[in-house]
């Protein structure tokens, strides 16, 4: 059983890594191929083939979870997520990692698990609470707590702060305004995240146990 509760209409810190630490994304293509799962699984209806739902990309679909932050890095990921539909968290994340298991394993010609076991899931119980995380996330490749470097990588940052940089069908991040709403402007959102960076590197050991 798992220790967190998923219930709807609640946000989630969502993070896992590859077993052994290994990485999980070895170059552009597969973080591209990641990314383009996050769009393509989230929905309640069933999915096959992401070739298969290339044909229904204009069909309006609802949504298994509402994404608020996210950050891929080659040998772990966080998001952050609002759970919209029922047992939607777990079934996306079944989806999604599932599915780029399939693909990376047949790439590479290996067999067995990508990911080092189900994903850990903390309850995010208070605006405080979301406004920390979405900074560790956001600019987790920033943060060395160990680890691979991140010689690429993708997050939800300039979809924050640089929204006009994000290219078509990048803009993924539907409950950023939980966060943001919080601040009278998106500069001072920046400002509050660069500022807690520093915090956050200096307590590292707090954050230990979410990068192993």
């Amino acid at each position: 059983m798992r220790k967190v509760k998923l219930a709807n209409g609640e946000t989630y810190h969502i993070y896992n890594r590859g077993v052994d630490k290994r990485k999980i994304f070895s170059d552009q293509k597969d973080l591209n191929r990641f990314f383009q799962s996050m769009i393509v699984f989230n929905c309640i209806e069933p999915v096959g083939s992401l070739h298969e739902q290339s044909f229904q990309k204009d069909k309006i679909k609802k949504p298994l979870v509402k994404f608020i932050v996210y950050n891929l890095l080659p040998n772990h990921l966080h998001f952050v997520l609002e759970q919209v539909a029922e047992g939607g968290i777990s079934e996306f994340m079944k989806r999604l990692l599932g599915g780029y298991t399939w693909y990376f394993n047949k790439k590479n010609k290996r067999s067995g698990s990508l990911f080092q076991g189900t994903f850990k899931s903390k309850y995010i119980d208070s605006d405080g609470y979301l406004l920390h995380v979405s900074v560790y996330v956001n600019l987790n490749d920033k943060i060395p707590l160990g680890g691979l470097t991140a010689k690429f990588g993708k997050s939800s940052w300039n979809e924050y702060v640089n929204p006009d940089l994000c290219k078509i069908g990048e803009k993924i991040c539907s409950g950023k305004d939980i966060v943001l709403e919080q601040f009278k402007s998106v500069e001072d959102y920046k400002k509050f995240a660069l500022s807690s960076l520093e915090d956050i590197r200096a307590s590292k050991e707090k954050y230990k146990e979410l990068e192993e």
